[in-house]
């Protein structure tokens, strides 16, 4: 009988099912990146930004995607290498490293979901942008143009 209750509190377990919680979006600032250093405009992102540390490490991860009008820009505290990854991040992405001058200095296209492997900045940089994979080549998005950001 002792075996018999065992079994069935394992089974009973076993039923159990955790639900997560999806994670909205929230625009909190608007974003334009401009052709190098000119005034035309390229294209406009609504953003949410990641600043504190807990931002910083979760990014995007356990969210099932974005529009292609919005992005997440993470500001650090200072120039320096950068280096993301994938882990727990549903959809693909295109990181772009951006320099303390505003300057697009690399790119990360198309990262994969769930991948782990990390994607280096290849420079210093102080902020990245994160958007929707193969977007920033759709845009015409290229090393040396400039973006620009405000919050709400």
């Amino acid at each position: 009988m002792v075996v018999a209750l065992l079994l069935f509190s394992c089974k009973e377990e076993s039923k159990k099912t955790i639900a997560t919680q999806s994670v909205d979006f929230t625009h909190e600032g608007d974003l334009s990146v401009f052709l190098n250093s000119s005034d035309t405009v390229k294209t406009k992102f609504n953003i949410e930004f990641a600043e504190t540390d807990y931002e910083t490490q979760t990014g995007l991860m356990y969210r099932k995607g974005m529009k292609n009008n919005q992005g997440m820009l993470f500001i650090f505290p200072d120039e320096r290498m950068h280096s993301f990854y994938m882990k727990n991040t549903e959809f693909s992405l295109d990181i772009i490293y951006i320099k303390e001058d505003l300057k697009i200095a690399s790119f990360q296209e198309n990262a994969q979901p769930l991948n782990e492997t990390g994607l280096s900045s290849q420079v210093p940089i102080k902020y990245v942008l994160e958007i929707n994979g193969g977007l920033a080549q759709e845009l015409g998005l290229s090393i040396g143009d400039s973006i620009s950001f405000s919050r709400k």
